[in-house]
């Protein structure tokens, strides 16, 4: 029997997402059926990209859980098959740990990397950051947008414009974005960032940050946002110098 034709006994009533795990490391598959059959997540499990692809297109996926090292495909691959016809949440966890690999996993469209070995502490809460976007109402406010000179951030379309053409960001990008644009000229810290966007302290595990940051400031020509070295990050105001 395939790995795909496992599927978790918990009820899709206590609606949280169910969760497709792509994994061929057997001992890391059976460390997620464990763990998510504890914490009541229904899930399946595919060790390949084929299997990985299959199981998606036949079932109600809410997030995708994703090594990239897989037996007949690059992990990012999927990623960017799956984006070509959906914007299903896709986490990354994998052991590469460079910062090249996450920006490219990122700039194919994942929502977020993880790296191994990690704290399960840590990837349940980076569920639950994405579970509490999935179940956000939205915001139904007028005149509910923002300007700074070449950037304009449209709230209530989750919509981002850099010198009138639109701007293209991943949720976690476009989170970190409208947190600077609520604090402009602040001086936001690396921990206070991490408890606004992820929901915890990133205490002096900075990496995700700054693979986030590189990118958000590189879509926007590094422009508004200044990074303050051994501290955080500041928008300033159009005009400023930033660095």
């Amino acid at each position: 029997m395939s790995e795909i034709d496992t599927i978790s006994k918990t009820s899709l009533s206590k609606n949280k997402p169910a969760i497709l795990v792509v994994e061929d490391d057997r001992q890391m598959a059976g460390l997620y059926r464990t763990l998510f059959e504890t914490q009541d997540y229904p899930y399946q499990i595919a060790r390949s990209g084929k299997e990985a692809l299959m199981a998606f297109m036949g079932g109600r996926i809410g997030l995708i859980l994703l090594d990239l090292g897989l037996p007949d495909m690059d992990g990012q691959q999927i990623i960017e098959k799956i984006r070509s016809f959906s914007g299903t949440p896709i986490l990354v966890v994998s052991a590469r740990g460079e910062d090249s690999e996450k920006v490219a996993a990122l700039d194919a469209g994942a929502d977020d990397y993880l790296s191994k070995p990690f704290s399960v502490d840590e990837l349940l809460a980076r569920i639950r950051v994405i579970e509490r976007r999935l179940k956000a109402p939205v915001n139904s406010t007028t005149n509910s947008s923002f300007v700074n000179g070449p950037l304009k951030i449209i709230y209530d379309e989750q919509a981002v414009m850099l010198e009138n053409k639109p701007l293209h960001l991943t949720p976690i990008e476009y989170k970190l974005l409208v947190l600077f644009s609520k604090n402009v000229g602040k001086v936001l810290t690396h921990n206070y960032i991490g408890r606004e966007v992820w929901g915890y302290s990133l205490d002096e595990d900075n990496g995700s940050l700054r693979v986030y940051m590189t990118m958000l400031r590189k879509k926007l020509n590094h422009q508004l946002i200044e990074t303050c070295f051994g501290v955080g990050y500041k928008m300033n105001r159009a005009g400023n110098k930033t660095s």
